[in-house]
Protein backbone atom coordinates (compact mmCIF):
# COMPACT_ATOMS: atom_id res chain seq x y z
CA UNK A 1 0.00 0.00 0.00
CA UNK A 2 2.27 2.64 -1.47
CA UNK A 3 1.56 6.36 -2.00
CA UNK A 4 2.86 7.38 -5.56
CA UNK A 5 3.13 10.60 -7.86
CA UNK A 6 3.08 11.90 -10.85
CA UNK A 7 1.53 15.39 -12.78
CA UNK A 8 0.78 16.44 -16.37
CA UNK A 9 -0.96 13.94 -18.08
CA UNK A 10 -2.29 15.27 -20.50
CA UNK A 11 -4.64 12.87 -21.70
CA UNK A 12 -6.37 13.16 -24.66
CA UNK A 13 -8.09 9.95 -25.62
CA UNK A 14 -9.73 9.92 -28.77
CA UNK A 15 -8.43 13.72 -29.15
CA UNK A 16 -5.68 13.40 -31.93
CA UNK A 17 -5.49 17.00 -32.23
CA UNK A 18 -4.65 17.35 -28.68
CA UNK A 19 -1.75 15.04 -28.42
CA UNK A 20 1.76 16.26 -26.68
CA UNK A 21 3.65 14.05 -29.33
CA UNK A 22 4.66 17.42 -30.93
CA UNK A 23 6.44 18.49 -27.91
CA UNK A 24 9.41 15.88 -28.78
CA UNK A 25 10.27 12.51 -29.14
CA UNK A 26 9.75 11.52 -25.20
CA UNK A 27 6.10 12.45 -25.75
CA UNK A 28 5.88 9.65 -28.39
CA UNK A 29 3.13 7.14 -27.89
CA UNK A 30 3.18 8.30 -24.02
CA UNK A 31 -0.45 7.03 -23.18
CA UNK A 32 0.78 3.62 -23.95
CA UNK A 33 3.89 3.69 -22.75
CA UNK A 34 2.21 5.36 -19.53
CA UNK A 35 -0.20 2.88 -18.60
CA UNK A 36 2.98 0.07 -19.16
CA UNK A 37 4.67 1.45 -16.54
CA UNK A 38 1.78 2.12 -14.46
CA UNK A 39 0.42 -1.30 -14.98
CA UNK A 40 4.00 -2.48 -14.03
CA UNK A 41 4.29 -0.83 -10.82
CA UNK A 42 0.81 0.11 -9.20
CA UNK A 43 -1.18 -1.88 -7.22
CA UNK A 44 -5.07 -2.03 -6.64
CA UNK A 45 -4.16 -1.35 -3.04
CA UNK A 46 -1.70 1.98 -4.27
CA UNK A 47 -2.63 5.80 -4.44
CA UNK A 48 -1.04 7.96 -6.73
CA UNK A 49 -1.61 12.06 -6.43
CA UNK A 50 -2.02 13.64 -9.87
CA UNK A 51 -0.98 17.76 -9.19
CA UNK A 52 -2.64 18.46 -12.75
CA UNK A 53 -2.84 19.19 -16.06
CA UNK A 54 -4.97 15.55 -16.39
CA UNK A 55 -7.28 15.80 -19.21
CA UNK A 56 -7.47 18.36 -22.50
CA UNK A 57 -11.13 17.88 -21.80
CA UNK A 58 -12.78 21.72 -21.94
CA UNK A 59 -15.73 20.71 -19.76
CA UNK A 60 -16.08 17.63 -17.36
CA UNK A 61 -18.38 15.90 -20.01
CA UNK A 62 -15.79 16.38 -22.20
CA UNK A 63 -13.32 13.92 -19.65
CA UNK A 64 -15.03 11.37 -19.94
CA UNK A 65 -13.17 9.16 -22.34
CA UNK A 66 -10.05 10.41 -20.32
CA UNK A 67 -11.36 9.60 -16.93
CA UNK A 68 -12.81 5.90 -18.06
CA UNK A 69 -8.89 5.46 -19.32
CA UNK A 70 -7.74 6.82 -15.85
CA UNK A 71 -10.40 4.69 -13.57
CA UNK A 72 -9.17 1.65 -15.96
CA UNK A 73 -6.09 1.86 -13.99
CA UNK A 74 -4.69 0.04 -10.80
CA UNK A 75 -5.12 2.49 -7.33
CA UNK A 76 -6.40 5.24 -6.17
CA UNK A 77 -6.14 8.59 -7.99
CA UNK A 78 -6.41 12.29 -6.17
CA UNK A 79 -6.63 14.71 -8.56
CA UNK A 80 -5.36 18.63 -7.93
CA UNK A 81 -5.92 21.38 -10.62
CA UNK A 82 -3.24 22.44 -13.47
CA UNK A 83 -3.01 25.39 -15.51
CA UNK A 84 -4.88 23.27 -18.30
CA UNK A 85 -7.86 21.56 -16.69
CA UNK A 86 -10.47 23.78 -18.15
CA UNK A 87 -12.80 21.30 -17.53
CA UNK A 88 -12.31 21.58 -13.56
CA UNK A 89 -15.18 22.68 -11.79
CA UNK A 90 -17.23 22.66 -8.67
CA UNK A 91 -16.45 19.93 -6.10
CA UNK A 92 -20.05 18.93 -5.94
CA UNK A 93 -20.28 18.99 -9.95
CA UNK A 94 -17.17 17.19 -10.35
CA UNK A 95 -18.25 14.87 -7.66
CA UNK A 96 -21.66 14.51 -9.28
CA UNK A 97 -19.89 13.42 -12.73
CA UNK A 98 -17.76 10.84 -11.32
CA UNK A 99 -20.84 9.23 -9.35
CA UNK A 100 -22.53 9.16 -12.38
CA UNK A 101 -20.08 7.04 -14.78
CA UNK A 102 -19.07 5.16 -11.35
CA UNK A 103 -15.87 6.40 -11.26
CA UNK A 104 -15.25 4.78 -7.61
CA UNK A 105 -11.30 5.20 -7.86
CA UNK A 106 -10.98 8.68 -9.12
CA UNK A 107 -11.46 11.98 -6.22
CA UNK A 108 -10.29 15.15 -6.49
CA UNK A 109 -8.71 17.30 -3.61
CA UNK A 110 -9.96 20.94 -3.65
CA UNK A 111 -9.37 23.22 -0.65
CA UNK A 112 -8.73 20.39 1.32
CA UNK A 113 -6.83 17.51 2.63
CA UNK A 114 -6.98 13.91 3.13
CA UNK A 115 -4.80 11.35 5.13
CA UNK A 116 -3.53 8.61 2.70
CA UNK A 117 -1.06 5.84 4.29
CA UNK A 118 1.19 7.24 6.62
CA UNK A 119 0.77 10.82 5.28
CA UNK A 120 -1.63 13.88 5.20
CA UNK A 121 -1.53 15.27 1.55
CA UNK A 122 -2.53 18.77 1.40
CA UNK A 123 -2.05 21.24 -1.72
CA UNK A 124 -3.77 23.82 -4.36
CA UNK A 125 -2.36 24.82 -7.96
CA UNK A 126 -0.49 27.65 -7.17
CA UNK A 127 1.07 30.12 -9.62
CA UNK A 128 3.76 32.01 -10.79
CA UNK A 129 4.29 35.38 -9.97
CA UNK A 130 6.97 36.65 -12.33
CA UNK A 131 5.16 38.21 -15.43
CA UNK A 132 8.22 36.60 -17.73
CA UNK A 133 7.65 33.47 -16.71
CA UNK A 134 3.89 33.58 -18.14
CA UNK A 135 3.40 32.76 -21.71
CA UNK A 136 0.19 35.93 -22.04
CA UNK A 137 -0.89 38.20 -24.40
CA UNK A 138 -3.25 39.99 -22.06
CA UNK A 139 -3.11 41.62 -18.77
CA UNK A 140 -3.56 39.51 -15.78
CA UNK A 141 -3.89 40.69 -12.45
CA UNK A 142 -1.50 38.36 -10.71
CA UNK A 143 -1.55 39.91 -7.72
CA UNK A 144 -4.92 38.75 -7.60
CA UNK A 145 -4.49 35.35 -9.00
CA UNK A 146 -1.70 34.47 -5.98
CA UNK A 147 -3.99 35.78 -3.07
CA UNK A 148 -6.50 33.44 -4.52
CA UNK A 149 -3.73 30.67 -4.89
CA UNK A 150 -2.63 31.06 -1.30
CA UNK A 151 -6.26 31.04 0.29
CA UNK A 152 -6.68 27.84 -1.46
CA UNK A 153 -3.75 26.44 -0.51
CA UNK A 154 -3.98 27.55 3.53
CA UNK A 155 -7.87 26.33 3.19
CA UNK A 156 -5.82 22.80 2.03
CA UNK A 157 -3.25 23.20 4.86
CA UNK A 158 -5.67 23.89 7.75
CA UNK A 159 -7.39 20.41 7.02
CA UNK A 160 -3.97 18.84 6.79
CA UNK A 161 -3.01 20.71 10.22
CA UNK A 162 -6.49 19.64 11.86
CA UNK A 163 -5.65 15.43 11.04
CA UNK A 164 -2.15 16.09 12.01
CA UNK A 165 -2.76 17.20 15.60
CA UNK A 166 -4.83 13.35 15.65
CA UNK A 167 -2.47 11.52 13.76
CA UNK A 168 1.16 12.82 14.44
CA UNK A 169 1.65 12.24 10.77
CA UNK A 170 3.73 14.12 8.32
CA UNK A 171 1.57 16.70 5.85
CA UNK A 172 2.92 16.31 2.67
CA UNK A 173 2.13 19.28 -0.13
CA UNK A 174 1.41 19.19 -4.00
CA UNK A 175 1.27 21.71 -6.29
CA UNK A 176 1.03 21.91 -10.07
CA UNK A 177 3.50 25.11 -10.52
CA UNK A 178 6.78 25.04 -8.73
CA UNK A 179 6.73 27.97 -5.83
CA UNK A 180 10.50 28.08 -6.59
CA UNK A 181 12.07 27.39 -10.00
CA UNK A 182 15.36 28.92 -10.07
CA UNK A 183 15.43 32.54 -8.87
CA UNK A 184 12.10 33.32 -8.98
CA UNK A 185 10.18 32.55 -5.61
CA UNK A 186 6.41 32.62 -5.02
CA UNK A 187 7.11 33.93 -1.32
CA UNK A 188 3.10 34.14 -0.17
CA UNK A 189 3.02 30.25 -0.97
CA UNK A 190 6.88 29.12 0.46
CA UNK A 191 5.83 31.31 3.99
CA UNK A 192 2.35 29.09 4.03
CA UNK A 193 4.78 25.97 3.48
CA UNK A 194 6.86 27.03 6.59
CA UNK A 195 4.15 28.00 8.61
CA UNK A 196 2.74 24.84 8.23
CA UNK A 197 6.14 23.22 8.57
CA UNK A 198 5.89 21.37 5.76
CA UNK A 199 9.24 19.20 4.88
CA UNK A 200 8.24 18.00 1.21
CA UNK A 201 6.94 19.70 -1.91
CA UNK A 202 5.97 17.52 -4.95
CA UNK A 203 5.44 19.99 -8.43
CA UNK A 204 5.31 19.81 -11.94
CA UNK A 205 4.34 21.91 -15.22
CA UNK A 206 7.56 21.64 -16.11
CA UNK A 207 8.43 20.23 -19.07
CA UNK A 208 11.81 19.63 -21.41
CA UNK A 209 14.31 19.99 -18.64
CA UNK A 210 15.52 16.09 -18.47
CA UNK A 211 19.06 16.86 -17.86
CA UNK A 212 18.66 18.72 -14.05
CA UNK A 213 18.55 17.10 -10.70
CA UNK A 214 15.14 15.61 -9.69
CA UNK A 215 15.15 17.54 -6.51
CA UNK A 216 16.38 20.30 -4.38
CA UNK A 217 16.43 21.99 -0.97
CA UNK A 218 15.30 25.39 -0.01
CA UNK A 219 15.21 26.68 3.68
CA UNK A 220 15.13 22.94 4.70
CA UNK A 221 12.17 22.06 2.41
CA UNK A 222 12.97 19.38 -0.46
CA UNK A 223 11.38 19.75 -3.53
CA UNK A 224 10.64 17.44 -6.22
CA UNK A 225 9.65 17.87 -9.60
CA UNK A 226 6.76 14.99 -11.01
CA UNK A 227 6.54 15.76 -14.51
CA UNK A 228 5.38 12.64 -16.50
CA UNK A 229 7.73 13.42 -19.25
CA UNK A 230 10.59 14.39 -16.98
CA UNK A 231 9.79 10.84 -15.15
CA UNK A 232 9.39 9.09 -18.51
CA UNK A 233 6.13 8.63 -17.50
CA UNK A 234 6.75 6.18 -14.45
CA UNK A 235 4.90 7.28 -11.32
CA UNK A 236 7.10 8.72 -8.56
CA UNK A 237 7.25 6.94 -5.14
CA UNK A 238 6.45 9.10 -2.64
Amino acid sequence: MSVFAIADLHLCIGDNNKSMEIFGPRWNNYIHKLEKNWNAIISNNDTVIIPGDISWGLTIEDTYKDFEWLNSLPGKKILLKGNHDFWWSTSSKTNAFLKKYNFETISILNNSAVEVEDYIISGSRGWFTDKTMQNTTQEIDYDKIINRETIRLEMSLKVAKSIQEKTNKEIITFLHFPPIWGEFKCESIIGLLKQYNVKRVYFGHIHSCYNIPDSFESDFITYKIISADFLDFIPRIV
